[in-house]
């Protein structure tokens, strides 16, 4: 569903692919059916009004995208997808649109008034993107994933940043962004509710560095049977630092640490040399974590009060006041 408090537009996505658009009245007691868009042959997954464009954009498992006219109900224009769409997002002043789908990827489109152009795309995800969020001022886009993670692209950088932020034990289900306080609110299927600050300076996280053995105290690893044989040794499991990005055995990557700044709010495998070197300074964490107490299946955030709602699996849906958490 999209809903526009401005014109109080509702507009539903339907499982036969289908868009219904309703007027909701002023009181919220009544909706007045206002258009229907045979938009697509399978169910819906994105829905996305833009008031800026009059434009209703949608996505389904039939791997398109569409974008209609809302006032005339014309359709403008389709794109095929390789994948099929979880989730939209939109920029007025450039009309690039913003596309997760299933297989992890993330695509930038130009959308013109019947054209569309591939700008680029871009995976850092193992899983489906299953949230986006842009915020147009930092020209920042988010992206939560079935993998755990959410990624943050600095898009309007033009430095290729990719910063990598794990504070969830499952899938993330929704993200949105309090520009006035810099502040990232995600929720999960774990039914954790994390308020990110995003006023730190970030850090990438390193690549994960290619070794025959271990390269802090030169063991091989078990698939290097020339250095095996050679130094009569049993070949040892590969790990990876999180922090240095080196190809370590397990002896010497034995310890955990949280490293906030590049994103790990948990511990993580990091090497002994690396572990010693952050300071309590550099563990201090950038996220406060809230329990909602179900797993979390959708979200939505009011900015002007700071409410959340989150609707769960269990049925229930709650409305958070953020004002103690959001400041």
């Amino acid at each position: 569903m999209s809903f526009n408090p401005e014109t109080r537009r509702l507009s539903v996505g339907m499982d036969n692919g289908v868009v219904l658009d309703f007027i909701v009245s002023e009181d919220y007691n009544k909706i007045t059916p206002a258009h229907t868009y045979q938009a697509h042959g399978s169910r819906v997954t994105a829905v996305l009004f833009v008031l800026e464009m009059e434009w209703l954009l949608t996505a389904a498992q039939d791997r398109s995208i569409c974008w209609h006219c809302t006032e005339s109900g014309q359709l403008l224009g389709t794109h095929r997808t390789a994948a099929w769409v979880t989730g939209l997002q939109f920029d007025v002043e450039t009309r690039h649109v913003f596309v997760g789908d299933q297989s992890g990827q993330v695509t930038i489109l130009k959308l013109d008034q019947n054209t569309c152009s591939l700008v680029t795309t871009f995976k850092g995800h193992t899983g489906s993107v299953t949230a986006l969020c842009w915020d147009a001022m930092q020209r920042v886009l988010f992206s939560g994933s079935s993998d755990h993670s959410i990624i943050m692209w600095d898009i309007g950088g033009r430095k290729g940043t990719a910063i990598e932020m794990q504070g969830h034990n499952d899938r993330v289900q929704g993200l949105c962004y309090a520009p006035h306080t810099r502040q990232l609110i995600s929720c999960g299927s774990d039914g954790g509710i994390v308020i990110w600050d995003m006023e730190v300076e970030r850090q990438e996280t390193p690549e994960w560095l290619d070794s025959d053995s271990c390269q802090k105290c030169e063991q091989p690893f078990f698939w290097n049977f020339k250095q095996m044989w050679d130094s009569k040794k049993i070949g040892l499991r590969q790990h990876h630092c999180r922090r240095c990005g080196q190809a370590v055995c397990g002896k010497c990557s034995s310890r955990r640490s949280t490293i906030p700044l590049m994103g790990f709010e948990f511990p993580v495998r990091v090497c002994d040399s690396c572990c010693d070197s952050i300071t309590e300074q550099e563990r201090a964490p950038t996220a406060t974590f809230h329990d909602s107490k179900h797993g979390i299946v959708h979200m939505h955030y009011e900015p002007t009060r700071s409410w959340l709602l989150t609707s769960g699996t269990d049925r229930v849906v709650k409305l958070w006041d953020m004002n103690p958490v959001i400041s």
